[in-house]
Parts: C-alpha cells; sequence; structure tokens
C-alpha cells in the first residue's frame, strides 16, 4: 500500500492550514466523535493505562481516554493541529510527531488508537507496524475510517458526482485509496500483516445533521484536503453540477426541520501477541 512520498507533504501542508483545520473541526468532528467510544471500547482502554492517539487532530479521542482515567498522549504530523488540541484541551498531552516514524521506546503503550487517519498517512502499512512496535505484549490496537462510500451517503455523493461530471484525474500525489480499510478483508488482513492476532470488525453508525442542504458541500470543499483539491480541480461547469448532484442527496434525509444523513463508520481492532 506505499504511496508517493509527495502525498505525505500534500496532506501535511492541507492540515497545516488553519482555516481548513477549523472548518473540518467546525463540521466534520460533529460526526466522527460519534465513534470515539466504541473505538475505545476497541482499544481496551481502561483506568490507568497509558494511550497513544495517533492522528489526534482536536484531541477528541485523547480527551474521551481522559474521561475514562487513562494517561492519554495525543500525537500528529500538523503543528496546527496540536495548537488547536492544547488549546481545547490544556491538561493533556500533544505533540508533532510522524506516525510513521514513532518517537517512542518498544512496548511504551497499554492502547494505541487512530480515528480517520490511516488513508492521510503515505504509508499507512508502516503506521500499524509502529503501533505494534510501541504497544506492550498483549495489548490493542485499534482504528476507524469511514464506511464504504455507497453507505457513507455524503462522501459516496459527491465521488460519484466527480466521476459522473468531472474527473478524479486531477493531478494529485498519489495516496492511499481514501475507502482503502472499508472493508473487513483489507483492515484485517493489514492489521495481521503488522503482526497483529484476533482482529475485529464492526460498523458504528453516525449521521450528519445540519439546516441547510448546501453546508455538506460547502464544508467539503473547505474543510478537507484531498476532496478539497479534487473540487477546486474541477470547471466551473462541473462543480455546479456535482454541488448539486450533492445538494439533491442531501434533500432526500430531510427529517423535520434538518437533514440527517448516515455517514457511517467502521472500526477495526487487534492484539499485539503476549509473549
Amino acid at each position: 500500500m506505499a504511496s508517493d512520498d509527495s502525498f505525505g507533504d500534500f496532506e501535511l501542508a492541507g492540515w497545516e492550514d488553519e482555516a481548513t483545520a477549523a472548518e473540518y473541526d467546525r463540521h466534520l468532528s460533529l460526526v466522527t466523535i460519534q465513534s470515539v467510544e466504541a473505538l475505545l471500547d476497541d482499544a481496551g482502554v481502561k483506568r490507568g493505562h497509558k494511550i497513544l492517539d495517533v492522528a489526534t487532530g482536536a484531541g477528541y479521542v485523547a480527551a474521551a481516554a481522559a474521561q475514562r482515567e487513562a494517561e492519554p498522549l495525543g500525537i500528529d504530523f500538523s503543528a496546527t493541529q496540536v495548537r488547536l488540541a492544547r488549546a481545547r484541551y490544556p491538561s493533556i498531552r500533544f505533540e508533532e510527531a510522524n506516525a510513521e516514524a514513532l518517537p517512542f521506546d518498544p512496548e511504551s503503550f497499554e492502547a494505541v488508537t487512530n480515528a480517520f487517519g490511516l488513508c492521510h498517512l503515505p504509508n499507512p502499512d508502516l503506521a500499524l507496524r509502529e503501533a505494534f512496535r510501541v504497544l506492550k505484549p498483549g495489548r490493542r490496537v485499534a482504528f476507524s475510517v469511514w464506511d464504504q462510500p455507497e453507505r457513507v451517503i455524503g462522501l459516496g455523493a459527491l465521488y460519484a458526482a466527480i466521476r459522473e461530471h468531472g474527473s478524479m484525474d486531477v493531478g494529485l500525489p498519489t495516496g492511499p485509496n481514501f475507502f482503502l480499510f472499508s472493508s473487513p478483508e483489507k483492515s484485517i488482513n493489514a492489521l495481521r500483516d503488522a503482526g497483529f492476532d484476533s482482529p475485529t470488525f464492526r460498523t458504528v453508525p453516525q449521521v450528519w445533521r445540519s439546516s441547510d442542504p448546501d453546508q455538506l458541500f460547502a464544508m467539503l470543499a473547505s474543510g478537507t484536503v484531498r476532496a478539497a483539491a479534487t473540487l477546486r480541480a474541477q470547471t466551473s461547469d462541473a462543480r455546479k453540477l456535482i454541488r448539486e448532484v450533492v445538494r439533491q442527496t442531501v434533500s432526500a434525509y430531510k427529517r423535520g426541520v434538518e437533514y440527517e444523513m448516515p455517514m457511517p463508520a467502521v472500526v477495526a481492532a487487534a492484539v499485539r501477541p503476549p509473549r
């Protein structure tokens, strides 16, 4: 699953942008936090455990681990995200670090978590091997990603509309398929290849809620990196058509005064074998 090295630079530059990070936090984080407890459950996070939260973003997983009286450390490759997390949760430790070259000794943590971060990395397999290295024997890793695109209605509609009315081939650096780990086979195989045993995989319901059917497109165009760059590369006419398709998709999910659209996650987990 190796990627073009420039993909890492592309993603880092995108998430260093303060406006992008803030927009993601204002909107998409309201969806992704809905699977945090499942992620911590499957990682086996308990009181007193030292937890490494990789790709911590604004720090929500680390904060939820602290609520369980664990001892979290959140890391992110983006200094902007680390500043955001420190400002929001000043009592929790957050550091800049590379998920593919963790600056920690072997067997340092009782759990490693990664919420929606794997496909933003150039080499997610390397990140899983690093998680294995820093975990204590008998302890667990867990990661969350988006479910299959046909189930993650908003993202699925966006990419389907781009393929129909525009182009996905816009010259971006080569990175992992955004839905690479959305299937149980891919996730389980990746965990086993990294050395883990007893992998599990499950779907966790999440819902996007908004009072404006145009908000999803606007957020994806300003609060993401890869999707936003793909949209910017489309022609003006194509963007209008793509936006209309997304709007129509969201409009089908009106429930009272709000729009409530399924955006489920999947959580995969496994254990580092005991000695």
